[in-house]
């Protein structure tokens, strides 16, 4: 059912229709009618904020970061295998196959050498996205030569050509560096470039240092955060937000909370 409702926004169909069990409001969004087992409304619930996402309102940014009681997404020397439960798992492959487009940066592509693939769940492979300004993602990478999903990588200008001539003109979308310098990427303008290729929700997989770059940035609007019971201690560091110096200044998001088998997921609405 899920999946329906994201094939019809993005097909543009209407939000509902005699086969989906469910009412719809303009105001409101989606409702389940009564009856429904609980484990069923808890699931539906938490993914209804993006699953509300129409129209205008379809250009829409999740992330999701997954870490220790501690706050780390690995062990020092990179093993990340597994913070989180199978529960997350599923999880993470749920919203791959919910979203048009799902982003991950250099380091993320180049430590695990992900498939970025809906394995898990029913649903189609998004558009994988590789953020690598200067191209220290390997050529014979997985999510480039593996065919299973369409596959972009974002580079810097001065890298253009190099770029397509690994992957070929169609799948490199090459921006101005950060007037900041250095290695970063201007992610206002990768938006913006990937809603032009009409990918629309989005979903930022990873790590640490990209997801939290759209939280320091201001560009998310949902971000789920999946807590382990399990401390791995002075390991890669999981989600970083800016420095406040007055507990008055720090940043606090309406949250609400879900049990993903011994994991704590918290739903962050940073739009609020």
């Amino acid at each position: 059912m899920l999946l329906d409702i994201a094939q019809r926004r993005r097909r543009g169909l209407p939000p509902t229709d005699a086969r989906l069990p469910l009412h719809w409001s303009a105001h409101a969004g989606y409702a389940l009618p009564e009856g429904w087992h609980a484990d069923a409304q808890s699931l539906f619930a938490l993914f209804k904020p993006l699953l509300d996402r129409r129209g205008d309102a379809a250009d829409w940014t999740i992330g999701q970061l997954g870490q220790s009681l501690d706050g780390c997404i690995a062990t020092h020397t990179g093993d990340a295998c597994f913070v989180n439960g199978p529960e997350g798992l599923v999880h993470l492959h749920r919203l791959r196959a919910l979203c048009d487009a799902v982003v991950v940066g250099a380091s993320t592509a180049c430590l695990d050498n992900p498939q970025l693939t809906t394995r898990r769940v029913p649903g189609p492979n998004p558009t994988r996205v590789v953020l690598d300004p200067r191209l220290r993602v390997p050529a014979d990478a997985k999510l480039f030569r593996d065919g299973q999903a369409p596959t972009l990588l974002v580079c810097h200008a001065a890298h253009r050509t190099q770029a397509e001539a690994r992957l070929g003109a169609d799948r490199v979308v090459a921006l101005p560096a950060h007037p900041s310098g250095g290695a970063v990427l201007a992610l206002p303008a990768v938006l913006a470039a990937l809603r032009a290729r009409g990918l629309r929700t989005l979903f930022i997989e990873g790590g640490g240092v990209t997801v939290s770059q759209f939280v320091q940035q201001g560009l998310l609007d949902r971000l789920h955060l999946i807590v382990a019971p399990v401390l791995i201690g002075a390991g890669h560091p999981g989600l970083r937000v800016k420095r406040s110096d007055a507990m008055a200044d720090a940043l606090r998001p309406p949250v609400r909370t879900f049990a993903l088998g011994g994991d704590v997921l918290w739903d962050m609405d940073l739009r609020a």
